[in-house]
């Protein structure tokens, strides 16, 4: 065997990290997702694809709560930083909103059509245009609970120090790239030493806002101790940080569980 990482193979590496490969039913799993998106669009007053940057994919939608002065939820999507897209995962939208904030659902531009550095770019801008309010949403001041699945969670993790997120929730993220740049997915990411180096939130911790960072007890192993060894680093650094397992959750029911104002994730959240 080639060893390449922790005792894997390229093999066993690319298995480890394939999430779609790990559910028998991903294809259903994900055309559900789709199905209720599209029904919240057709449901949820919404304002859509406001643009927060200069490329065509720097869009958000905005999911107004009536809730005078409410806190800002932002999700930012997963898909490894090279597919899908946001419309997909509008349904999360109700477990925020049953819970008294504003969503924010986050497009940005997708590897090999941005690098890292310009997707982590992205986001920033996202939230200093937020911060700056120049859409009249009431979000200048609002506190910003910033959130993201998977690819979503490393995003929401890397901008922690903005001054205006008051919480971050990564689900199920990637917290040290080196395994990414190892396996299949580097073939669209093409990430540079200097960028696993930057990008990797548990090699870069500073001060910061509280963090939850949860994953699924039934998820992918690498993808459950990469949750573990951050939150780890996090307290070693200082910083307030708690882990949250959710039992019987995989990557993908992760959002389900989202999705609902009595799911643990929102419950931990609203109570922190």
């Amino acid at each position: 065997m080639n060893e390449i990482y922790r005792g894997m193979d390229r093999a066993a590496l690319d298995a480890a990290y394939n999430n779609t490969q790990a559910v028998a039913n991903f294809d259903a799993v994900y055309a559900d997702f789709q199905a209720r998106s599209a029904h919240t669009y057709a449901t949820v007053a919404c304002q859509r694809d406001i643009a927060y940057g200069p490329q065509a994919s720097e869009r958000f939608d905005w999911f107004p709560n009536d809730k005078q002065d409410a806190p800002v939820f932002i999700f930012i999507h997963g898909g490894y930083w090279t597919h899908t897209a946001k419309e997909a995962y509008a349904f999360i939208a109700k477990g925020p909103l049953e819970c008294g904030f504003s969503v924010v659902l986050a497009e940005y531009t997708l590897a090999p059509q941005a690098t890292m550095t310009e997707i982590v770019a992205q986001i920033g801008r996202l939230l200093d245009h937020l911060a700056a309010d120049p859409d009249g949403l009431g979000t200048a001041k609002a506190p910003i609970y910033l959130s993201g699945h998977s690819a979503g969670g490393h995003l929401a993790a890397m901008h922690r120090s903005h001054p205006q997120v008051k919480f971050v929730l990564p689900i199920s993220g990637l917290f040290d790239l080196e395994p990414i740049s190892l396996c299949w997915l580097n073939e669209k990411l093409s990430l540079t030493p200097q960028e696993i180096d930057a990008y990797s939130p548990l090699r870069c911790i500073g001060k910061g806002a509280p963090m939850i960072v949860s994953s699924g007890a039934a998820e992918l192993p690498e993808l459950v101790r990469q949750s573990r060894e951050y939150v780890q680093a996090c307290a070693a650094a200082g910083e307030k940080v708690t882990l949250l397992a959710v039992p019987g959750c995989t990557h993908f029911t992760m959002l389900e569980d989202l999705a609902m104002s009595s799911g643990q994730q929102m419950t931990a959240l609203v109570q922190a």
